[in-house]
């Protein structure tokens, strides 16, 4: 399968343009969706020029290296940067699915998004097996419930 992946707020929280901080089990869930699951995994960032190559380097220092970066397949990064200016091949990914923090409904954590693309599963039964942090009770229900 082929994924795209988000950079800022995906792979490290917002701090465009600098590079955030790592949001956890990033790097490592994306590593084993690559290397255990055998996914095609692409960088699909707004990030151009340096700020994308920063993006790309801070990934290969963590060991995560893509199949492409704002493009279908490696080539046409090459393509886009012989033609003419102004002359572009499409940004339009042909991927399979997209990982990114501005899904409906933001972005669940990555070991959920692992079991879901691991196990082929949607969210919805991966969440019922899975048990809700529970709430400690406020200072006004504490008094008033006598506890």
């Amino acid at each position: 399968m082929t994924i795209a992946i988000d950079f800022d707020g995906t792979i490290v929280t917002h701090a465009y343009p600098a590079i955030g901080k790592p949001i956890p089990f990033a790097i490592e869930s994306l590593k084993m969706l690559q290397q255990v699951d055998h996914h095609q995994l692409i960088l699909w960032s707004c990030r151009e020029g340096a700020l994308l190559q920063e993006a790309v380097d801070y990934c290969h220092q963590r060991g995560l290296d893509f199949y492409a970066v704002n493009s279908n397949y490696p080539e046409e990064q090459q393509l886009n940067e012989e033609m003419p200016e102004g002359a572009y091949t499409p940004r339009k990914l042909k991927a399979d699915l997209f990982i990114d923090d501005r899904n409906l409904g933001g972005i669940p954590d990555w070991g959920v998004i692992y079991q879901m693309i691991h196990s082929g599963k949607s969210l919805q039964p991966i969440a019922a097996t899975t048990e809700p942090p529970k709430k400690k009770e406020g200072f006004l229900q504490r008094l008033f419930n006598g506890d």
